[in-house]
């Protein structure tokens, strides 16, 4: 990433993650009970007695260790062993294996729904806190996880979705949306392959490895659909898709996602079977839903909606730099991030005193009204790791 306007840019997103981003995160603390709290509204009230989403928490100890891992500030740290503590104490099921879906803002089970999202989720996290501080019991906890996805949530097709807390299967209604039930999704195994990248990279585990080369045949033969040039995104059980579905943030989020593990494997066997992929769904992206300033959210048969949601503005930064590194002589990428970047300070970036980004937004920047700010699903994970990408991939170049 080279130029003054690029460095404009980097120098105001670590100011952004530096003085909005982790302040706010850090005052939603709970040092009475443990954890973060799980609500706050639209209106910037908080709830404290709101439940707290294991999801949730999990995101903040990724956050706060790979910020901590990028600024060096010791009080960063101190977050993430804050959410790590809550965690290994009440979200993970210690009779039964796994991690909840929710607690009380006490810590006692709340959703006791066993999720593999959920589960690499906690593996992620736990990668996360052990290469920021060194403790082996962050490793050791995911390993294990991993080793239960691969025993409890699987069968002979591919990863299965939702549990009960003795893991019998019931109805993926957590991950399931558009109005199908889907009995496996691309959300889920894209989010195990981001687990498992880092797992592999800090254990160099064989097994996790093979699994890494597993999912990625599987995104090749049975995910992406190469005469749409996109991603399938619900799936039966035999992994046929049960709906016409063009995910416009999950495409971009998989194109970087993908490369970083291909980059962990190191096998170009992998690189070549797997490079034209994201070169075409990066390339339809940026073809059906930029409009020049932000991007589309989704397009359910042939409807596209225009939502311009927090999370799907975030990976279209890293997304479209990620494939200016792989393409430089397509500089209509990098102009797309800057672009994407400007749409995102003055539009989702909550202008409020003690306000953070908001969720979603119209096509022309206008505040969808009522949707909280902070909940099970909103958290610092995609703004944080923006920010964080785009100051390790400005630093990588100098």
């Amino acid at each position: 990433m080279k130029g003054m306007e690029t460095m404009k840019m980097t120098e105001e997103i670590r100011l952004h993650l530096t003085d909005s981003i982790i302040p706010f995160w850090k005052a939603l603390r709970d040092d009475e009970y443990g954890g973060y709290y799980g609500y706050m509204d639209y209106d910037l009230k908080l709830d404290k007695k709101a439940e707290k989403g294991c999801i949730l928490n999990n995101r903040i100890i990724w956050f706060f260790s790979n910020a901590y891992m990028l600024l060096k500030d010791e009080t960063l740290l101190d977050e993430a062993k804050h959410a790590y503590e809550f965690m290994q104490k009440y979200c993970i099921d210690r009779e039964k294996g796994g991690v909840y879906w929710s607690v009380q803002y006490d810590g006692v089970p709340a959703d006791t729904t066993k999720h593999t999202y959920n589960q690499a989720f906690a593996v992620y996290a736990l990668c996360a806190y052990y290469e920021a501080s060194g403790d082996k019991e962050a490793l050791q906890t995911a390993m294990e996880l991993s080793r239960l996805i691969e025993s409890r949530c699987m069968d002979e097709v591919g990863y299965l979705e939702a549990f009960d807390r003795d893991f019998v299967e019931v109805d993926n209604d957590k991950l399931s949306e558009n109005g199908v039930m889907a009995q496996k999704t691309m959300n889920t195994l894209l989010h195990v392959f981001e687990a498992y990248t880092e797992l592999y990279r800090l254990s160099g585990d064989s097994k996790i490895k093979e699994r890494l080369e597993w999912i990625l045949d599987t995104f090749a033969d049975r995910v992406y659909n190469p005469e749409l040039h996109r991603q399938e995104v619900f799936f039966d059980r035999e992994m046929h898709s049960i709906l016409d579905l063009h995910s416009f943030g999950h495409d971009i989020e998989t194109t970087w996602l993908i490369d970083r593990g291909l980059e962990v494997l190191g096998d170009e066997k992998y690189r070549e079977k797997m490079m034209p992929m994201l070169y075409d769904m990066i390339d339809q992206v940026y073809q059906k839903a930029f409009d020049g300033h932000s991007l589309a959210n989704e397009c359910e048969k042939g409807v596209v909606d225009e939502t311009r949601t927090w999370w799907v503005q975030a990976e279209t930064i890293v997304g479209f730099l990620n494939a200016y590194k792989l393409m430089p002589e397509k500089k209509e990428y990098l102009e797309a991030a800057k672009a994407q970047w400007e749409f995102i300070k003055e539009h989702v970036i909550d202008k409020r005193p003690g306000g953070e980004w908001l969720r979603d937004v119209t096509k022309e920047g206008e505040p969808l009204v009522g949707e909280p700010v902070v909940e099970p699903w909103k958290c610092p994970y995609h703004n944080g790791r923006m920010c964080i990408e785009v100051i390790r991939r400005s630093e990588d170049v100098k």
